[in-house]
């Protein structure tokens, strides 16, 4: 651990003196957690797309920088059918993967690595479908699309058809979530042949701006310039993640010019950060819920009734004020305000400590010890995990529910959350991916998602109904007024107490330019620059 951290002191000092110098630019990047690995059909969480996805990889469909608009990405054009289930994509031409230092490509990207891409985490006889040990593509089989793709056909090397077996509304903008990322088919045979097959995870080749160098664990990642880019080559010459899990330390770094950039900071350090002549802070609103569920399978929260009443003891307006200093605001939906089908007649369950301990009583539950699940990470829906649990802890003794706080590494606590007979209520979140309802109400709530992304277990055939028809319907007004129910049913069962919605804060050096905030939350360095 200490050469590790040697290293990585290392690899920023001189990051910093190469941001100066005439023949490189390189751009330090204090992320706040490690990866999980760098296939990313395989994981859900922002850091590790942020590390994978975004700097190595290209979709078919990509976001349109600082929007949830999708646009043509590896496919240079695409036709869809009147029914809405064939979407036919035109390839974009001269696509480069990455050369790098364990692998020379010999052609181009083609169909061949779209349908290999996709395929694997559709089909469960898929020669690479298992081929890190727990494979679960959880995000594709959390939205359904292994029922929901009929076919990928090869139309010709340049073309590729996607059937669906039904409609399904916001399909190309899942096409340009990281899931979807496209890998290289050559590269995977090589690994295959040599008997090697896991280094994709571990030493990935994209066609993305940047080509991934090395991975330090829990220290350093550092990429290259992708020159041949198909969006066209980075203005910076290399990029790198200093992995920094401390706010307050990413904080000190970027005042140093160790980092140019830095996410999720402290919210008591936001206004001396604004008056710092030497940064910049950015902010928006956020698309992002935070949350704690509970494990609807287990008594005595298989109750709707127990659940709502441990909800009235969370004082919501105490974490939004101790964790985010009010540039966050409680929530009652588990959807944003800001995206279209909020449903803004739900009541909330008041904050009233008093009808809490009542409603438990009446329920049969007394003297109750649980455990909450908090975050060992800063994430943008909650930057103080632990402060927020320990107030929840309080608010619940209140009422006679004795609380144990605990925590594991972030990838640890990802994967042990999913678990179906969990013990313990989970604090998670999640920031939209596609600026769809759907990417919310049935990737983190629906039955497809159980043992998944569905950390509540919870299984509501209503509520589940209303937001599989809302998928099939094309008209927005119908699929609002049906997103619209399926909150009601959701405030009425309670299967998470929702907790805020917090601003996006994102500060760096006053050199940097060309970076675009997401309202998805990713955090992408293809067009930022440094200025001299």
């Amino acid at each position: 651990m200490k050469t590790k951290f040697a290293l990585a002191a290392a690899a920023l000092a001189a990051a910093t003196f190469l941001s100066g110098a005439a023949s490189a630019k390189t751009f330090v990047y204090c992320s706040e957690g490690s990866p999980e690995g760098f296939d990313p059909g395989m994981y859900t969480a922002g850091t590790t797309f942020d590390a994978s996805a975004h700097p190595i990889y290209s979709r078919l469909m990509e976001f349109k920088p600082g929007t949830t608009e999708a646009e043509a990405g590896l496919a240079e054009s695409y036709e869809v059918n009147a029914e809405g289930t064939e979407y036919t994509f035109k390839l974009r031409s001269g696509v480069k993967f990455h050369t790098t230092d364990f692998f020379t490509p010999s052609r181009d990207f083609n169909a061949d690595d779209v349908i290999f891409s996709l395929d694997r985490q559709l089909k469960a006889d898929h020669p690479w479908n298992q081929y890190v040990a727990g494979t679960s593509w959880e995000y594709a089989a959390g939205m359904g699309f292994p029922e929901l793709i009929k076919t990928i056909e090869k139309v010709d090397d340049m073309t590729v058809k996607i059937t669906l077996n039904k409609p399904e509304a916001p399909f190309l903008a899942n096409l340009a979530m990281p899931f979807a990322s496209i890998v290289s088919k050559e590269y995977a045979d090589k690994l295959e042949a040599e008997g090697k097959k896991e280094q994709l995870n571990q030493m990935p080749v994209g066609t993305g701006p940047f080509s991934f160098v090395g991975y330090q664990q829990d220290a350093v990642i550092r990429y290259k310039k992708n020159a041949d880019y198909w969006g066209g080559a980075p203005k910076i010459d290399d990029l790198v993640f200093a992995i920094t899990t401390d706010a307050a330390v990413r904080y000190q770094k970027l005042k140093a010019g160790e980092c140019h950039l830095m996410p999720f900071p402290n919210a008591a350090d936001v206004e001396t950060m604004k008056s710092d002549p030497a940064l910049t802070v950015m902010e928006q609103e956020g698309l992002n819920v935070a949350y704690l569920a509970y494990n609807t399978t287990q008594a005595p929260f298989d109750k709707p009734e127990v659940r709502k009443a441990l909800n009235k003891a969370i004082n919501k307006e105490a974490i939004v004020d101790a964790v985010f200093q009010g540039m966050a605001t409680p929530a009652k939906n588990p959807i944003p305000p800001t995206m279209w089908s909020y449903n803004q007649s739900t009541q909330d369950d008041a904050y009233d400590l008093e009808a809490a301990k009542a409603e438990l009583e009446a329920a049969g539950v007394t003297g109750l010890s649980m455990k909450v699940w908090a975050m060992p990470v800063s994430r943008p829906y909650m930057l103080n995990a632990r402060r927020a649990a320990e107030i929840i802890q309080d608010d619940f003794s209140k009422i006679g529910v004795t609380v144990e706080i605990v925590s594991y590494e972030w990838a640890e606590y990802l994967d042990r959350s999913k678990a179906k007979d969990r013990d313990g209520a989970v604090m998670l979140g999640w920031t939209g991916d596609n600026g769809d309802p759907d990417n919310f109400l049935d990737t983190l709530l629906g039955c497809s998602a159980v043992g998944g992304n569905n950390r509540a277990q919870w299984c509501n055939e209503e509520f589940d109904a209303l937001v599989k028809k809302a998928k099939v319907t094309s008209d927005q007004a119908e699929r609002t007024k049906l997103y619209e129910e399926a909150q009601l049913v959701f405030k009425r069962e309670a299967p998470w107490a929702t907790i805020d919605h917090s601003l996006s804060i994102v500060p760096m050096r006053k050199e940097v330019t060309g970076f675009v905030q997401s309202p998805l939350g990713d955090f992408t360095f293809e067009n930022v620059d440094i200025a001299e």
